[in-house]
């Protein structure tokens, strides 16, 4: 998952000529961000200074007696777009890995005037009239492609932020922006403080019966870290997962589900507390309102602007053809779970709550294997060596850690990248471990972009965070191997923006792509999580450092499409309420939310939850993370990584051409070029469902 703040504030760089080093730490761009000193009283002086620097140094730009050109008007105003980005880069990221109400205040204050000054920003006619003049003038056809790519996509993205509107309607989109921007920021933090809330402490050994070592020692970890006797289990991800898996108390499984189920929301044990339900409703009227505006039947067509799909129809066929594959699978999936707990441990009724657990007991019964087993071999440094090697062999390139460097915590690691030739090309910080006052997930996020500055290139610097199991006493942490894959997928994102060979930061890197293309580079590299000889690197018995044995690796291969189709149709779930929430969902009728989740569910999902199951009030990828109207593009782009992937099964999985081609033809390209081009360049024609299918265990 990339994130993305949420004004969305475009991940452009910053002219160092302008804001020059201060006590301000957040006004010193001469290096890496200084964590160290950052603290919420800079946030505000450091915003006024570079809003009031970039309004003077537009008006600058058309003062002047000007023969406007790229490197007249457009490069400075991506310059000032970076100055900007750099400056809140770090509190965004700050504010979601170590939150605390200072610096939650002085962030949601910032948001709404980042949304102004961008609102402002594209709906200047002036800047309008002379980008569409750069364009049709003779420099325009000498330009860099990725040059021009940065126009059009201008052109774009000045009529999407309503440039082309009447002064009443303009004010109202910007006041629309800001609202969005606010209430999006709200979401978060509700679903941050409702996950935080709630805990669970056992003293009795009977209610931890099932769960393994590991969650137990997290969990008794987790209570001694708050001077208490016992057990604590928490709605954090690994804590969840581990005890809905294994936990035999049914009773306790049911009671932390609710809770999760119920975050945010007006049920469950913390019921009207930080309740996200008007919060929804009010996001889904100001994105119509704003949709319409512009001339969009809804903020679906408004969405697909920026994506490679061109038409609501064409998600919902994509997203119903899928399901009709899957459904008649999952459907199977959750027969053969069902009769497993009814004859072998007299579960009449599988609840929700059970199907993690009964889903762990068959995949035992069926393969003679448990997760937990797994994680043994999969030791933090084992698997970041190994996901190096992986890299080194497909790219040819260097990851060399990167000691001292100012962080947010301690537990933060830094790294650099060069290419075969010694070349510096990234630099990345990995935060892995889920611990107090960080958000839930895992993303990627930039830091810096790359760009040439006069005859030096700016090295890009990305965010890389993870929320796994951390280190229990003197063992290291030890990943599951879903946590594995999450690595190797956040990975990925940082490889693409990090790895880019274009110059202009408004197409380098994770830039200016679209949104349903910018996951490839992510899924992409989970395949190397499945394979034989990428194991062999990655994996490591914590104790013995034996690597993971073939036996083990055979019942792992075995189970790769396990519960495969219910896995599929709950993603789908989610792809189609979303599309049609912002599509055909009227926000001022009579239906609910939920009853359209509900409506959803009937036509896709096989497993129905409770009626006290508010889903949407913590689905942050739509309601706060980018994703609206968006959420497909998992899918979508998993078509194009399953394809891309087929080229490396067909020519070897280390193949270095097939390697290098694809990091010439995507990785390095950034968004200089329209997704589809780039491949094609890749694989010689068009992407095929073919192997996606065939990877998730279903016909074509």
């Amino acid at each position: 998952m990339l994130n993305y703040a949420a004004a969305e504030v475009p991940a452009s760089g910053p002219s160092m000529n302008k804001t020059k080093s201060t006590a301000n730490p957040l006004q010193n761009f001469s290096d890496l961000p200084q964590f160290g000193k950052i603290r919420a009283v800079h946030v505000q002086p450091a915003l006024d200074r570079i809003l009031r620097e970039n309004r003077a140094q537009l008006e600058e730009l058309f003062t002047e007696e000007n023969n406007y050109t790229w490197g007249t008007f457009v490069q400075p105003i991506e310059d000032m777009q970076e100055r900007l980005h750099r400056m809140w880069s770090p509190v965004s990221h700050m504010n979601a890995v170590k939150n605390n109400e200072s610096l939650r205040k002085a962030y949601n204050e910032g948001l709404p005037r980042i949304s102004e000054y961008f609102t402002e920003l594209g709906q200047d006619e002036r800047t309008y009239r002379v980008y569409k003049e750069i364009a049709a003038g003779p420099e325009f056809y000498q330009l860099h492609q990725a040059q021009k790519k940065v126009i059009k996509n201008g052109l774009r993205d000045f009529r999407l932020s309503g440039a082309e509107l009447g002064d009443k309607e303009k004010q109202r989109f910007k006041h629309i922006q800001q609202q969005l921007a606010r209430l999006s920021s709200r979401f978060q933090e509700n679903v941050l403080d409702a996950t935080q809330a709630w805990e669970l402490l056992l003293t009795d050994e009977n209610d931890v019966a099932g769960l393994p070592e590991t969650a137990r020692s997290l969990a008794q970890q987790a209570a001694a870290d708050d001077d208490k006797v016992g057990y604590k289990f928490t709605l954090d991800a690994p804590s969840y997962i581990a005890f809905m898996t294994y936990a035999d108390n049914r009773h306790l499984r049911s009671q932390m589900y609710e809770a999760f189920v119920t975050r945010a929301s007006d049920q469950g044990p913390h019921a009207g507390r930080w309740d996200n339900t008007e919060i929804i409703t009010e996001i889904l009227k100001l994105r119509l309102e704003a949709a319409k505006l512009l001339g969009f039947a809804n903020h679906a067509q408004y969405s697909l602007q920026t994506k490679m799909v061109s038409s609501v129809d064409q998600v919902l066929h994509f997203l119903r053809d899928l399901a009709a594959r899957a459904k008649p699978a999952a459907v199977q999936e959750l027969d053969d779970l069902r009769q497993l707990a009814r004859e072998r441990y007299g579960v009449k009724r599988l609840e929700a709550w059970d199907v993690a657990y009964f889903s762990e007991k068959l995949r035992q019964h069926r393969f003679d294997f448990s997760q937990e087993d797994l994680r043994l071999y999969f030791p933090v440094d084992r698997v970041i060596s190994g996901m190096f090697d992986v890299i080194e062999r497909l790219y040819g390139l260097n990851v060399k850690r990167v000691n001292d460097v100012d962080a947010w915590h301690p537990d933060v690691r830094f790294y650099d990248i060069y290419d075969a030739e010694g070349k510096l090309r990234g630099r990345f910080y990995m935060d892995l471990y889920a611990r107090a006052n960080k958000r839930g997930g895992a993303w990627m996020d930039s830091c810096i972009s790359r760009k040439r500055v006069g005859n030096t290139v700016q090295t890009p610097v990305a965010f890389i965070t993870c929320n796994s199991a951390p280190p229990i006493g003197d063992r290291p942490a030890l990943l599951s191997h879903e946590e594995v894959i999450t690595l190797f997928h956040e990975f990925g994102h940082g490889l693409h923006h990090m790895l880019t060979k274009v110059d202009y930061i408004g197409v380098a890197g994770i830039n200016g792509v679209a949104w349903d293309a910018v996951e490839l580079p992510s899924q992409f590299m989970e395949n190397w999580c499945w394979d034989r000889e990428a194991l062999s690197l990655i994996s490591g018995h914590y104790e013995t450092d034996e690597k993971l044995p073939e036996e083990l690796y055979a019942k792992l291969a075995g189970a790769k499409n396990f519960q495969a189709a219910m896995h599929l149709v709950r993603q789908l779930e989610f792809g189609l309420f979303d599309i049609r929430l912002h599509s055909s969902y009227d926000p001022n009728g009579e239906q609910s939310v939920q009853a359209l989740l509900d409506e959803v569910r009937q036509g896709v999902a096989v497993v129905i939850p409770p009626d006290y199951s508010r889903f949407q009030n913590s689905f942050t990828h739509i309601f706060a993370g980018g994703y609206a109207a968006g959420y497909y593009s998992y899918k979508w782009a998993e078509v194009l990584s399953a394809d891309a992937f087929s080229k490396f099964e067909q020519n070897g999985i280390f193949d270095r051409k097939t390697g290098l081609e694809f990091l010439r033809n995507v990785l390095e390209q950034g968004g200089s070029r329209e997704p589809m081009e780039l491949f094609v360049a890749f694989r010689g024609r068009e992407p095929e469902i073919d192997a996606l299918l065939r990877h998730s265990g279903l016909t074509s």
